[in-house]
């Protein structure tokens, strides 16, 4: 027997994939072996494991709770979007094919045995699989074949714990509109429930948990407060586009439509004094102090938004003002002269003209290139004078092959002997396919002094990003541990004093 558990929610952005990563750090706090399991990730959000294979992001924050390396194993089917009614299908972490919904959902039980190979590899290495649904399970359109929700409790026998989210307001409703939609022998499998992001005093809410019990006799297994974490989100989603800090130094990222790995740009949030803002019409770039095009998963459709906006206004009174400029993946590309897409990869628009900061063309290819990688920054740059020669890591995604046309220069040398990115004449753009460059500590504190230093601020920004993640999954796990019945859960997970 299987020892497992599935969080399953009233809906997505509940709170899954953070409690999910919370319990993996619970367990392994107390010497558990343990690992995270999603079959099915819908997200632009992805990463490339050791052995270049692609997976959702959410899973690489449970795994990295877990203390454990993240394998595709750990989400073996992501849907990454490429436009509102198709997407890219990664299977084991390589490309498909493109599906519209309709395919998709039409052969989906096709999955199942690799989905069960994935599951079961993965269940013969640790101790206890935590399991994540999907959106929630009383989408009683998507029930056939489902292989997210019940239908994958169903294959690996899970108990599930169902989580709402009280900060969407009426939470009672959902877990009991989302129980009573479900047929009866789902139900059976719903072993408590746990509410999520509770915002006051507990004593309040308790005669609602009384009364809820005499309704649906299912006992609620915790109730988690509300409180802000720097830990990565699952997917666009979230709080992070509309909100922002005050602080002296500010870092801008186009808010493109197709926007992907914007966990990017993380590591800037965890800093003191500096702001991240998301960027959507030419207001917003008002005195930022570095601009980044993001990652795209439709570049070609990115930059004709960026063309028909006042973002491309924006850009260029950016540049003009001196202000340095980033692309990274899709951003590098748009950053160029041209992109060509003559096999039709990502649309059936064959050219679209960049934004010409930097002499370089893209041509778009069939083949994905994924890949963990090093290399050494072989240019200078002028808003980070101590990265020349700096050794730098991150992971390519992408899709298309970019070649300098003109007098700029490569900006890495990457340790495979290829050549990556570019940077132009004056030294304040440039371009990489690397995700996760900023995660670089020493790039990211020079980029950060010199903006410090031209704006007169004390420079002191020494953080080791990894020590900081690993803080942030031991706070998550304390709040989480303080406020649910672990005993409950570890009987759930062990098959313990459970009624059928």
């Amino acid at each position: 027997m299987s020892n497992n558990i599935m969080f399953q929610g009233t809906a997505s952005t509940v709170g899954k994939s953070i409690l999910t990563a919370a319990l993996c750090r619970i367990l392994n706090d107390e010497g558990t072996s343990v690992a995270p399991f999603k079959s099915q990730n819908m997200a632009l959000n992805s990463f490339v494991t050791e052995d270049g294979k692609e997976m959702g992001r959410a899973q690489v924050v449970q795994a990295e709770a877990a203390r454990i390396k993240p394998t595709v194993e750990m989400n073996p089917i992501l849907l990454k979007p490429t436009s509102d009614v198709g997407s890219q299908v990664i299977l084991n972490g390589k490309i498909y094919k493109n599906m519209r919904a309709k395919d998709y959902f039409s052969t989906k039980a096709s999955f199942k045995n690799h989905i069960l190979k994935a599951y079961n590899k993965l269940k013969d290495q640790y101790d206890v699989i935590v399991l994540e649904g999907a959106g929630s399970p009383a989408e009683i359109n998507l029930r056939e074949n489902d292989i997210v929700n019940m239908g994958m409790a169903e294959m690996v026998d899970a108990p599930v714990v169902l989580i709402g989210d009280i900060d969407k307001g009426g939470v009672f409703a959902s877990i009991y509109g989302t129980v009573m939609l479900l047929e009866p022998e789902e139900r059976k499998r719903i072993k408590g429930y746990i509410i999520n992001k509770f915002r006051g005093d507990v004593k309040i809410l308790q005669p609602g948990i009384d009364m809820f019990y005499e309704k649906l006799q299912i006992p609620c297994l915790g109730v988690i407060p509300y409180k802000p974490l720097n830990i990565d989100d699952e997917d666009s989603v979230t709080e992070r586009f509309d909100k922002q800090k005050d602080a002296d130094i500010v870092i801008g990222v186009l808010k493109l439509p197709y926007m992907s790995n914007f966990t990017d740009f993380t590591v800037f949030e965890l800093e003191d004094n500096v702001s991240v803002r998301y960027i959507k019409d030419y207001r917003d770039f008002i005195d930022i102090d570095l601009l980044i095009i993001p990652g795209s998963k439709n570049t070609i459709k990115d930059m004709e938004y960026i063309h028909n906006s006042s973002l491309k206004k924006g850009i260029y009174t950016v540049h003009r003002d001196n202000i340095p400029i980033v692309g990274i993946c899709g951003g590098y590309q748009m950053l160029g002269e041209v992109i060509t897409d003559e096999k039709g990869v990502e649309t059936s628009i064959n050219s679209i003209n960049g934004l010409g900061l930097l002499e370089v063309k893209t041509e778009m290819e069939e083949t994905k290139q994924t890949t963990q990688i090093k290399g050494n920054i072989i240019s200078e740059v002028s808003f980070a004078k101590e990265a020349y020669n700096l050794v730098v890591s991150g992971y390519e995604i992408h899709m298309g092959t970019t070649r300098l046309t003109g007098d700029c220069e490569s900006l890495i040398k990457l340790e495979d002997g290829r050549l990556d990115g570019a940077i132009n004449n004056s030294k304040n753009v440039f371009g990489t396919y690397l995700h996760g460059i900023f995660d670089n500590d020493k790039l990211r504190k020079s980029v950060l002094t010199n903006i410090k230093i031209k704006k007169g601020i004390d420079c002191k920004n020494d953080i080791d990003y990894a020590k900081l993640k690993d803080k942030e999954y031991d706070k998550l796990a304390e709040l989480v541990r303080n406020n649910i019945d672990l005993d409950k859960i570890k009987d759930i997970i062990y098959k313990r004093n459970l009624n059928s």
